[in-house]
């Protein structure tokens, strides 16, 4: 249908996540720029704590599983998979029609601004604590 362009910068990740997933859904395109500079609320090193426990459950040479990726733009669209019913064809062709970038410049770019939370840290930070 249509292809949209969210910029990411100084968005609260949650937030622009069911937006985007609502459009997916509907069946427009969606690019998401900056995805690196995205504001996950909640303390920095618990997030990465979960991520980690997470990524561990699947270790020792498992193939199956938890996967989590260690780069911006793969996170976010992980996690916007999640938002998404995957068990069904509509979520995975949505989920196709999903493209995520780090960086990038875009005068047409749909920007979604919140009040900032107390506690929160980009999803560059995260990706960091990570590796």
């Amino acid at each position: 249908m249509n292809k949209i362009v969210y910029d990411g910068e100084g968005a609260v990740f949650g937030r622009i996540a069911s937006v985007i997933a609502k459009d997916l859904l509907k069946g427009n395109e969606v690019d998401l720029i900056n995805c690196e500079k995205m504001i996950v609320s909640g303390d920095k090193k618990l997030l990465a704590k979960k991520i980690l426990a997470k990524r561990e459950m699947g270790s020792g040479g498992s193939r199956k599983g938890p996967k989590y990726p260690r780069t911006a733009e793969k996170l976010v669209k992980r996690m916007i998979r999640g938002m998404l019913p995957r068990d069904r064809a509509k979520g995975r062709d949505a989920l196709r029609r999903l493209k995520c970038f780090e960086g990038g410049e875009d005068e047409k770019a749909v920007k979604i601004k919140h009040q900032m939370p107390r506690k929160f840290a980009s999803v560059e930070e995260i990706v960091r604590l990570l590796k």
